[in-house]
């Protein structure tokens, strides 16, 4: 399909800086269909079903975005991929002035050799590795906040918990899945006070994965490899779902490609662990999920087709027209929508 299909002019003032407080109060638009209804987030409970259930992202955000030095020269490198236990690929600025062998100072305790580069792509090499590593990255690294989102120095002391789910629990992400950052604790007990279940799965989302599609045709597209796990609990239970008529609600888009991966060609899903670069366009055949709470995404990116595959491009034109008009916020920080599977 061509990629100017998923291409539409948005306001940059609705780009949100900053997330709605509490965190249930952002605007929620509900799409089924041609039909669209105005809501907020803490209607969700209203929404869902008894014996539903929610499926979510339990990834954390790593402070990720590292600052150094290559002799005189700042470098800049946002990790985005463990390679091994001391080695990650990162995006580095400026990428041009490195080459293998060369020596990154980012703090002190915290060095890397550049193993290769690969245009603005560098391997990594730390000198610190398991526990040490993940103790140095926590004292000198920073929130890797996407681009849109701006701040002096890159991000803020409000930033290293806003841009963490209620739900993160395992280390391993390089962006949030940001349908997670509207959920509280008192949402949460209403969704169940419901008799919804909710479940977790973990995918380690990596940048690419919010980048905009370069290529002119979405079949030359290459989507990054992340790493998720499904186990065994989470796949009974949407199972059993929807053997008994509940409805699988994938919370963000990184849940909903983890479950498709997972699923078998009647749906059923079987526990999982490895990566999955599965990338959705208009066509695809979903196999397990049926609703999908998730933000208002970037034109021209794999989560814009995704969410067009997953109700109809046609229909989410509407919406994201809808929305424009309306002033809802988009992105990272912004309101979401909740979509229910076109037939």
């Amino acid at each position: 399909m061509k990629t100017s299909l998923f291409d539409f002019h948005l306001p940059p003032e609705l780009i949100a800086q900053t997330p709605a407080r509490p965190r249930d109060s952002a605007r929620l638009l509900l799409v089924d269909g041609e039909r669209l209804e105005d809501r907020i987030v803490r209607d969700l409970p209203a929404l869902i079903e008894p014996g539903d259930v929610l499926v979510v992202n339990d990834t954390r955000v790593l402070p990720a975005r590292l600052t150094g030095k290559r002799g005189a020269a700042k470098i800049e490198a946002t990790l985005h991929k463990r390679l091994g236990d001391s080695e990650w690929l990162a995006f580095a600025r400026p990428a041009k002035r490195l080459k293998a062998g060369d020596r990154v100072e980012f703090a002190g305790e915290l060095a890397a050799e550049i193993v290769s580069r690969n245009g603005g792509e560098v391997r990594l090499r730390f000198r610190q590795s398991g526990a040490d590593f993940a103790r140095a990255l926590a004292k000198h690294g920073r929130m890797p906040l996407p681009p849109y989102i701006r701040r002096a120095d890159g991000s803020s002391d409000a930033d290293a918990a806003d841009y963490q789910t209620m739900f993160a629990e395992r280390d391993g992400a390089v962006a949030a899945p940001t349908a997670g950052l509207h959920f509280t604790p008192a949402l949460i007990a209403a969704i169940e006070a419901r008799g919804a279940n909710l479940r977790r799965v973990t995918l380690h989302v990596g940048a690419g994965t919010f980048l905009p599609v370069t290529e002119e045709d979405t079949k030359n597209h290459r989507m990054h490899a992340e790493w998720g796990e499904i186990g065994a609990e989470t796949a009974a239970a949407v199972n059993a779902a929807r053997r008994s008529g509940g409805r699988v609600v994938a919370v963000g888009t990184t849940a909903l490609r983890l479950l498709e991966t997972a699923a078998s060609d009647d749906g059923t899903v079987r526990p999982f662990a490895g990566e999955t670069s599965l990338f959705i366009t208009p066509g695809y055949r979903f196999k397990t999920v049926d609703m999908l709470l998730t933000n208002f995404h970037l034109p021209r990116s794999t989560l814009f087709m995704l969410v067009a595959a997953f109700a109809g491009l046609k229909w989410m034109q509407r919406a994201y027209t809808h929305a424009i008009a309306r002033g809802y916020r988009f992105y990272s920080y912004g309101d979401a929508c909740l979509l229910r599977r076109a037939a």
